[in-house]
C-alpha cells in the first residue's frame, strides 16, 4: 500500500463524530521504544494527533527490543531491524494500534512485515551530527586531537567519515541510549567524546552537551536522519486516515528518494551508507548518497537533481549512479 502526499488533508468538520465511527472506542495505543528519545518522539506524535483531533486518548506502550537487551555488536545478532521486531509483532498482533520508529533505524534490506504502512512521517529534525565531548576536555573540534585519540560512536556510517578525514584517530564502537551513553562517557578514562545526533540531544534536554556541529558537506547524514515514522495496520482505514492528517509532504517526498537509493544498493547494517535529499531554493529535490568502506579509505559518491514529483526516480538514478561508481562491490566486500 503506497501513502501518498496529502495537501489537502484537512480535520472533518465532525472530528470526534468521524473518527470516533472508525477507531476503537477505547484510547489508541502509540508503541515505542524504552528510552529517553523514543519517549521524546512518541510525545512529539501524540502532540500532533491531539492538534488535528482534541480530545483523542492516546496511551504509550513502552517495548524492549532486542536491540535495546544486546549490548554487544547488533550486526552480529541480526542489525538495525532489531529496534522494531518486538514493536512491529506487537502492531500486527493487535497488542498496539500503531508505532514510532526513527527511519534510520528502519534496514534497507529488509521488507516491512506484511500489512503494516508508513502511514505518516513527521516534519524532518536537524540532521547534524555533532560531538559530545568528555566532562572538562580541553578540545573544540575533532581537527585539535592529538593522533590516536579515541572517539566513540555506534555507527559504521560515521566511523568511516571520521576516518576519511583523520586517519590518525581510533574510532571505538559506543552504544547505548543517548543519556546513560553520555554518562559513560563522562566516567570512561580513555574516549575524549562521542558522536551523536544534534536533533536527538536537543529532544532529551541535553543540547548544553553539543560540542563541535558538522555540517551535512563534512557528515552525511544517515539515510531517514531526523524523521520520526508513523506506523499502523493498513487494514486499519480510520487509523490510516488519521494518521495521514499529520503526514508532513516535504518530508515523506525527500524520504522516499533516500529510502528508494538505499534498497536500490541493497545495503545490509554493516554497510556504511549515507544519503540525504533536500529541495533546494529552485523547488529542485537534490539527492546526495555515499557509499564507504568500514576505514573510510574507499567510496563511492553521487549527487543528482530532479523535480519534486520524481523522488522515486531520482532515487533509482542516485543509486544505480552509485553502482557504476563501484558502491556494490564495497558493500560486498563487508562482511554480513
Amino acid at each position: 500500500m503506497t501513502i501518498m502526499p496529502n495537501t489537502s488533508a484537512q480535520v472533518p468538520a465532525a472530528a470526534e463524530q468521524y473518527f470516533g465511527a472508525k477507531l476503537p472506542d477505547r484510547p489508541l495505543r502509540l508503541g515505542c521504544r524504552r528510552s529517553h528519545l523514543a519517549r521524546a518522539y512518541a510525545a512529539r506524535v501524540m502532540a500532533a494527533l491531539s492538534r488535528i483531533a482534541p480530545g483523542l486518548e492516546i496511551e504509550l506502550v513502552e517495548i524492549t527490543t532486542s536491540a535495546d537487551r544486546h549490548k554487544g555488536d547488533l550486526s552480529k545478532l541480526g542489525g538495525k531491524g532489531l529496534f522494531m521486531k518486538e514493536i512491529d509483532e506487537a502492531l500486527s498482533l493487535g497488542q498496539i494500534d500503531m508505532a514510532m520508529h526513527c527511519m534510520k533505524d528502519v534496514p534497507g534490506d529488509v521488507p516491512l512485515p506484511d500489512g503494516l504502512v508508513f502511514a505518516a512521517y513527521l516534519e524532518r529534525d536537524d540532521v547534524r551530527d555533532c560531538v559530545v565531548w568528555r566532562e572538562g576536555s580541553k578540545y573544540a573540534g575533532i581537527d585539535d586531537l592529538p593522533p590516536g585519540t579515541a572517539i566513540g560512536t555506534s555507527a559504521v556510517r560515521r566511523k568511516a567519515q571520521i576516518l576519511r578525514h583523520r586517519p590518525d584517530l581510533q574510532v571505538e564502537r559506543f552504544r547505548g541510549n543517548v543519556v546513560p551513553r553520555i554518562t559513560r562517557l563522562d566516567e570512561s578514562d580513555r574516549l575524549e567524546g562521542i558522536v551523536l545526533s544534534r536533533g536527538g540531544l536537543v529532544h532529551v534536554g541535553m543540547d548544553h552537551r553539543i560540542g563541535q556541529v558538522f555540517s551535512r558537506e563534512e557528515m552525511c547524514p544517515a539515510v531517514g536522519a531526523g524523521v520520526v515514522g508513523v506506523q499502523c495496520r493498513k487494514a486499519d482505514e480510520g487509523m490510516v486516515e488519521l494518521l495521514q492528517l499529520i503526514d508532513h509532504e516535504e518530508t515523506r517526498i525527500h524520504v522516499t528518494a533516500e529510502r528508494t537509493m538505499l534498497h536500490g544498493l541493497q545495503g545490509h547494517c554493516n554497510s556504511p551508507i549515507a544519503g540525504h535529499c533536500h529541495t533546494t531554493e529552485d523547488g529542485q529535490l537534490s539527492l546526495r548518497g555515499m557509499v564507504f568502506t568500514r576505514e573510510g579509505a574507499h567510496f563511492a559518491y553521487a549527487q543528482e537533481w530532479d523535480s519534486r514529483t520524481r523522488a522515486y526516480e531520482l532515487g533509482v538514478y542516485v543509486a544505480a549512479t552509485l553502482a557504476r561508481k563501484g558502491a556494490r562491490d564495497i558493500i560486498a566486500g563487508i562482511p554480513h
